[in-house]
């Protein structure tokens, strides 16, 4: 009955339980003033997974990964919210879903950031930062690097470019004080190469400094039920300012994409789950 009647679902926008042909590929091809043009450079994003069964299991993950995989990427980034999954779920073991993302391919690796719910949650939106979460822990035993407060340097074709990635802007420690740390995190870069800064939340994007190239995140997911285009619910204090897809403020780049699962119910409407592909240098 589910493949009846997720196929009934999508005829009219909805998705429930995820599988291969729910998956959009989200493809842009920015001009950015701060990215060299002679640095080509295919980026796959993927985020907000929320890995549960039935909803987003085992079997969806080995369909998103075999086609990212197909999308031959440079670099593979993850940005945020492996765990906790939507009412009405059964989770999946932090082992288990690693060891699928574990295939994923990409000459310059694959690199992750930690999204909210990937930390305890506290009250409301606030969540308690640990220091070796089972999605952090489950990553990095799969050789999958996951940056907090940190930028890495990484050479692509002869040329050099910044990877940083910020701590969880919903998280804090036990005093109160806020997890993501911007300045720290781009403290780290000791040249002028070009940036791109990993963000699960898009909500820090106002304080984005315009020395960063480019900013991914995840979080909103397109707001994951939307009637006639618009999203009642979105889970940012901008509202629907940051709610999809390529968007530009003072000269400043950012990529906010739709993710991949569920949070809260076990439904998208008018809101595909996607895979975002971004090919930065060479735009004529």
């Amino acid at each position: 009955m589910a493949p009846i009647l997720q196929r009934l679902l999508s005829l009219f926008g909805a998705h429930s339980w995820i599988g291969h042909t729910d998956i959009v590929v989200r493809r842009y091809a920015p001009d950015i003033p701060n990215w060299p043009q002679d640095l080509k450079l295919r980026i796959a994003m993927l985020s907000d997974f929320h890995f549960s069964e039935p909803w987003i299991g085992l079997q969806a993950l080995e369909a998103i990964v075999e086609k990212t995989n197909a999308l031959n990427p440079d670099i593979i980034l993850l940005v945020g919210d492996f765990e906790d999954g939507p009412r009405f779920s059964r989770p999946v073991a932090p082992h288990d879903w690693a060891r699928v993302l574990a295939r994923l391919q990409a000459p310059l690796g694959v690199h992750a950031v930690l999204g909210n719910h990937d930390y305890p949650r506290l009250i409301a939106k606030r969540h308690r930062f640990l220091p070796n979460p089972p999605a952090k822990n489950a990553l990095e035993k799969v050789g999958i690097p996951v940056h907090i407060n940190q930028a890495i340097p990484l050479t692509w074709h002869g040329k050099n470019f910044w990877l940083a990635g910020l701590g969880d802007q919903c998280t804090e420690f036990d005093d109160g004080t806020p997890l993501h740390d911007l300045d720290a995190t781009l403290a780290g870069v000791t040249d002028n190469a070009p940036i791109i800064l990993m963000a699960h939340e898009p909500d820090i994007f106002p304080d984005v400094p315009a020395r960063v190239a480019l900013t991914l995140s995840g979080h909103v997911h397109r707001g994951q039920i939307r009637f006639f285009g618009f999203a009642p619910v979105v889970p940012s204090r901008y509202g629907r300012r940051y709610l999809h897809g390529h968007i530009i403020e003072n000269q400043r780049h950012l990529i906010v994409g739709a993710g991949l699962g569920h949070s809260g119910l076990p439904l998208r409407f008018d809101a595909a789950p996607e895979i975002v592909l971004i090919e930065l240098g060479g735009q004529a």
